[in-house]
C-alpha cells in the first residue's frame, strides 16, 4: 500500500472516467444495484462496426435510448419513464441512429420510420446512461445493450449508476476553495479572483470578488454562466457579454460585490451542443425549442455551485443581479437568502431581440 493510502478512486473520478470514455466513442458498462450490466455507446459515434460488436454480446438487439424531449420532437410514444427505448434492428442502422440523435436534418429528412419504442423495460440504468452522455457534453442519446455481467467487455470502464444520477449534486457539494489572486480589471482594479474545484477533480468555478464585501452579507452578486461566444468573442446572438462586463462595472461602482462565474456553457449543455442549438435557431426554432429538439430540458443548470461558493467565502445573504426568477429560487432552495432582486438588463440589438423576447415569454425573465 502506498503512503498515500489505498488510492481508491472517488465516485466523481469514476463517473468522469466513464464520461471520458464515452466522449472517445468507446463502450462503458453501467452497473445497477440489481446486478444488471448495461453496455453503452454514445449514439453520435455509432458505426456499423461498433453496433455489430455491441450486438454480439447478446441474442437480443440493443436499444437506442432517447430523452422524452427528443422523443416528443420525433412524435414517438413516451411509454417508459424518463427515456424511451427503440430496438436497433431492421432499418435502424448507424445512419438512422445518428439522425435520430441529432436534429440537424430533421427538416430536410422528416419521413423516417416506422419506429416502435418498447412499452416496458426501461431501467434506471438507461436513465443513467443518458445522464452520462450529458455529463460528457455529448448529445443525450446512447445505444445500450443489457448483458450478463460476466460477458460485458472486460476492457470497458465500469461505473455504478447511482454516482452518475447524483453527479451534479456531488460535484457541487464537493467544491473547495483552492486559491485566490489579485487581478486588476479594466472596470474594477480592486479585484481578486477566487478559484474553486472539488478535491478530486470535477468542475472548476470562479468568483470575481470586487472590493471587500462584508460578511455574511447581504452582498451584491451576479451569477454568470460562462459563454465563450458572448464573453470572449463579443457575439451579438445573446446578451451574455453585456451582462458580464456590465455586472463588473456596476459592482465596482457600488464599491463591493461578487460575480460568480460558473462553468455551465449554453445553460448547461456545453459549447458544442450550444452551437448545434444555434444551427437549429438558424432553421427557425427559438432558443428553448432548439434545446428540446436536441433532447435537453429548457435549462440544464443547477445553482447549487453558486450557493456552495458563497458559503465557502462566508456569505449567507445576497442582493442578486438577475432577470431570471429561477436563479432567485435556485439560491433560496440551497440556503442562501435573496433579500433583493436587482434588475440587470441591456438594450437589444438586431441579432438578439427575438432571443430576449423568447426568454421573457417562455422563460419568465424580467425583460
Amino acid at each position: 500500500m502506498s503512503d498515500l493510502g489505498p488510492l481508491v478512486p472517488s465516485d466523481l473520478v469514476i463517473v468522469e472516467r466513464a464520461a471520458d470514455e464515452l466522449r472517445r466513442g468507446l463502450p462503458v458498462v453501467l452497473e445497477d444495484p440489481e446486478g444488471n450490466a448495461l453496455c453503452v455507446l454514445a449514439a453520435e459515434f455509432a458505426t456499423a462496426d461498433r453496433l455489430a460488436a455491441l450486438a454480439s454480446l447478446s441474442p437480443k438487439p440493443p436499444d437506442l435510448v432517447l430523452t422524452h424531449d427528443r422523443a416528443a420532437t420525433l412524435k414517438l410514444g413516451l411509454y417508459t419513464p424518463a427515456v424511451i427505448l427503440i430496438p436497433v434492428k431492421g432499418h435502424v442502422d448507424a445512419g438512422v441512429i445518428q439522425s435520430l440523435a441529432d436534429p440537424a436534418r430533421d427538416l430536410a429528412d422528416p419521413l423516417r420510420g416506422p419506429f416502435s419504442p418498447r412499452r416496458s423495460g426501461a431501467l434506471r440504468a438507461h436513465e443513467a446512461a443518458v445522464q452520462l452522455a450529458k455529463i460528457a457534453r455529448l448529445l443525450p442519446a446512447v445505444v445500450a445493450m443489457l448483458v450478463p455481467a460476466a460477458t460485458a467487455p472486460a476492457t470497458a470502464v465500469r461505473c455504478p449508476i447511482d454516482p452518475i444520477l447524483g453527479y451534479d449534486i456531488a460535484d457541487a457539494t464537493a467544491l473547495r476553495l483552492v486559491t485566490s489572486a489579485k487581478v486588476p480589471l479594466a472596470d474594477a482594479e480592486n479585484t481578486n479572483i477566487v478559484a474553486f474545484r472539488p478535491r478530486d477533480g470535477g468542475t472548476e468555478h470562479l468568483a470575481i470578488v470586487i472590493g471587500d464585501p462584508p460578511r455574511p452579507g447581504p452582498v451584491l452578486i451576479r451569477i454568470h454562466s460562462e459563454c465563450f461566444t458572448g464573453d470572449l468573442l463579443g457575439s451579438l446572438k445573446c446578451d451574455c457579454g453585456d451582462q458580464l462586463r456590465g455586472a463588473i462595472a456596476q459592482i465596482a461602482a457600488t464599491g463591493a460585490g461578487i460575480l460568480l462565474y460558473l462553468r455551465q456553457e449554453g445553460r448547461g449543455i456545453g459549447l458544442i451542443n450550444k452551437l448545434r442549438a444555434y444551427q437549429l435557431q438558424g432553421q427557425g426554432f427559438d432558443t428553448f425549442e432548439a434545446n428540446q429538439r436536441l433532447g435537453f430540458r429548457f435549462d440544464e443548470r443547477l445553482f447549487l455551485p453558486a450557493a456552495e461558493m458563497l458559503r465557502l467565502m462566508g456569505y449567507r445573504s445576497v442582493r442578486l443581479m438577475t432577470n431570471n426568477p429561477e436563479k432567485v429560487d435556485g439560491l433560496a432552495q440551497h440556503g442562501i437568502t435573496v433579500v433583493e432582486r436587482v434588475p440587470h438588463a441591456f438594450e437589444a440589438n438586431d441579432h438578439n431581440a427575438f432571443y430576449l423576447s423568447v426568454k421573457a415569454s417562455k422563460g419568465g425573465h424580467f425583460l
